[in-house]
Formats: C-alpha cells, structure tokens, sequence
C-alpha cells in the first residue's frame, strides 16, 4: 500500500465509542482498489487499497465536549438537505454531540468579514429538510483566505468541519486541514463529495448524479415527442457534464429514446455530425440528440473563469441548435430543432429514494471518520464498499468516462451512433 492511500489521524482514539454497534470496523480493515484476478498476481503481494468507514470501538473526542460545524459549498445539488440532516441525526442521536452549527453561503460562512450568522442545527430543525432541494445552509462559489477560516474555526471552539462539495470545494477543505496541521490544532476536516457529474476519483457514486439521471428523463421523452410531432424533427437536451459525460451516457442509456449522445471525452467535429444526423433524419424522419454541457468546446469555447476557477462554458446547445438549423436550411432539407435546457431543474430536486439513501450513508460514516480522529479526507464508495479516500487523492485528477470501456460501448450499442464523429 502507497503512502497516497494513508489516511491522516489526529491522535491516539482514547475514548469508547458511544455508538451501538454489531460491527466496528478495525483500522486495519481495507478495500482493495482493484479486484480483478490480474491486478492481484501484479501486485507483488502488497495491492492498493483503501481505509474501509464505519464505526470504530475507540473514538478520538469525547462527544460532551466536541462541537462540529458543517458548510455547503458550490453549485445546488439534489441531496444536500438530506446530507445536512442526516449529519446532525447521527452526530446528537447516536454520538451525543448537541453543538452543530451550519455555517452560511459556503466557506463564506468561515469568513467573519461577510457577517454570516451560523444557524444552530438540531434534530427539530433538521426534521423535514430532505423533503425540499438546496440547502437551508445557502451555497457560494470560490475560495475564502485560509488562515482566516481557521482562526474562526478556533475562535468557534470548533472541533470537526464538515465540507460538502465538489472538487474546488475539497481543494478548499485539504488547505484547511493542512493549515490546521501546521498550527498542530485537534481539529478534523472531512469531506462529504457533492458533484451531479460524478466526476470526483476514487468513488464510484456521488450523491445527487442518479437524482439527476432519473430527473432528465421527463425532458428526453418530451425531445423524443417532439421530435416525432414534425417531419425531420430534432430534440436537443442538454445536460450536465463539464468536464465528464456521466449524466448524459446514463440518461441516455435509461432512456433509450436518444440517438445521438455528445460528451467531453468524445470529440466530434460539426461535419461528420451533420452528415450522420442527416443520414438518421432520411432513415426515420426524427432524431434525439443529448449532449453534455462541457462538448466541443473547441467550437464553442467560453471566455474567463467564474468565483471557483473553473473555465467558462460556452453554451454548446445554443451552439448546435445554430448549427443544425444553418446546416439543413443550406442543402435545402426541412428540419425543425426543439432546444431544451434542465440544468437549474434538476440540480434544484430533492433526491430521489436511491439518493437519498446514499446521502444518509455518505454522512453517517463522515461523522463515524470525523469522531475517530480522521482529518483531510473524504468519504467515498468503492467496490461496494464505503471508504476514506485522503483528500489530495480524491482532487488529484477528475473521474471521466473511458471510451474506451463497456460503459461507452453501451451508449454506442443503445444509440446506434458511430463511435466515431471526428
């Protein structure tokens, strides 16, 4: 095992766990990140794995005295709600912690200058939050200083931070623990991931990403009606993905009313999309075209970054609904184009049940990490498994959809699309 899957511990765990518990997980329980028969005769005897969550029989702080604070950070994302409850649900029922705070608008929230007044949370508050999207907790973008959030942090008395939020959201959580570190402060740092894309390492799921796939499927099925409705129609959906396709490879794949699908990983040139989309237009007279936010930027590149850093899109749907048009208007063929954007949506949802679980898993076992004393990490899923992936491994490269794997393999079989349109 590397020293990139070592997860950082604030001390020696002093204290018995308060939690009931048929199984503790010991330290020494680990997940193997890869579970072929190959990888395994490769790995001379020491394979990669990670920390396996759960409850621990030994516990670092002691539940009368810890007070935990929680933010929520970037863009809306179905579950937040019932992330943040089901944090405070386990903290007070299962550990005995009764001082959680949410802090508003972010790491803003961290930040006095702004004026933000923390919410006190409690089982009361909380009770009925998962049934609504967002978050009672509001949400910013961008970074804060980082020696001032942890000297708020101190002035708070607060002992755990919970971060949730997508990749710009943990790089802010890894410079706090590490900042944290520095100072040799008793303070733990873990990171719940948010990111409808899915595209965060080392996790299989992240919550909010099958709300979103389920929530598309309404407006697939009005593109593919109205592109039936009319000779040579077209329905074009665009969904989220800025940098990786998930949303729109599983979309599709539930829907399996789409015949064209454009993604991030896979480029295509205008041309060779014209002349397949033409040809699908002769054969059954309508098509359904979803493509994900972060396709040909090459062609419709956007201009600056926003508050995060992340490169501006531009809107690649305007863009093709531009194109296709131009293009049968130019060799004289009819065609109408039928233009649809969920992003705001869907992201704004409550989860759906399947998330919703998932949400209460990801932050039960982030309050089981941060009461054993675990810091500069994340709760993930691997191999079936919840695990602690450290920070830095997690926001070390983006998770993308392979082209070169079965998933990919499976949009092309369900579409019927070339898997080449360069």
């Amino acid at each position: 095992m590397g020293k990139e899957f070592e997860i950082v511990r604030l001390g020696e765990c002093r204290n018995n766990s308060p939690v009931e518990s048929a199984l503790y997980i010991g330290d020494d329980d680990r997940v193997l990140l890869h579970v072929t028969a190959s990888a395994c005769r490769n790995c001379g005897g020491n394979p990669p794995s990670l920390e396996r969550a759960g409850p621990r029989n030994s516990i670092f702080f002691k539940p009368d005295n810890t007070r935990m604070g929680i933010v929520t950070c970037g863009g809306l994302c179905p579950g937040l709600n019932d992330v943040l409850r089901s944090v405070v649900m386990v903290a007070w029922y299962r550990y005995g912690v009764h001082s959680i705070f949410g802090y508003k608008y972010g790491y803003e929230g961290l930040s006095p200058g702004f004026g933000h007044k923390p919410m006190e949370l409690t089982p009361e508050i909380v009770a009925d939050i998962h049934q609504d999207g967002g978050t009672i907790l509001g949400s910013s973008r961008g970074p804060q200083k980082t020696s001032v959030m942890v000297d708020f942090l101190v002035k708070e008395g607060i002992n755990i931070l919970f971060a949730i939020g997508g990749d710009g959201t943990q790089r802010g959580a890894l410079e706090i623990a590490r900042e944290i570190g520095r100072r040799r402060l008793p303070i733990s740092v873990v990171g719940i991931p948010k990111t409808i894309d899915n595209d965060i390492a080392y996790t299989e799921r992240t919550f909010g990403f099958e709300t979103a796939v389920e929530a598309s499927q309404d407006v697939i099925t009005c593109a593919h009606m109205e592109s039936k409705g009319v000779m040579n129609g077209v329905g074009l959906v665009k969904l989220m993905g800025r940098e990786s396709g998930f949303v729109a490879a599983y979309a599709s794949l539930a829907s399996s009313d789409v015949n064209i699908v454009l993604i991030p990983e896979s480029p295509f040139s205008t041309p060779k999309l014209m002349d397949y989309l033409q040809q699908r237009l002769r054969r059954k007279a309508h098509a359904v075209l979803v493509v994900a936010e972060g396709a040909g930027q090459d062609m419709a590149a956007g201009e600056g970054v926003d508050a995060s850093g992340n490169r501006k899109l531009g809107d690649i749907g305007v863009f093709l609904k531009n194109e296709i048009t131009k293009h049968f208007k130019v060799i004289g063929m009819e065609a109408s184009v039928k233009y649809m954007d969920p992003s705001y949506v869907i992201r704004s949802v409550p989860a759906n049940a399947s998330d919703s679980v998932f949400c209460f898993q990801l932050a039960e076992n982030a309050v089981h990490a941060a009461m054993s004393g675990r810091t500069a990490m994340v709760v993930g899923l691997w191999n079936g498994q919840f695990v602690h992936v450290p920070t830095a491994l997690a926001i070390s490269e983006r998770k993308k959809v392979d082209t070169g794997s079965l998933l990919w393999q499976s949009v092309l079989d369900n579409t019927g699309q070339p898997g080449n349109l360069v």
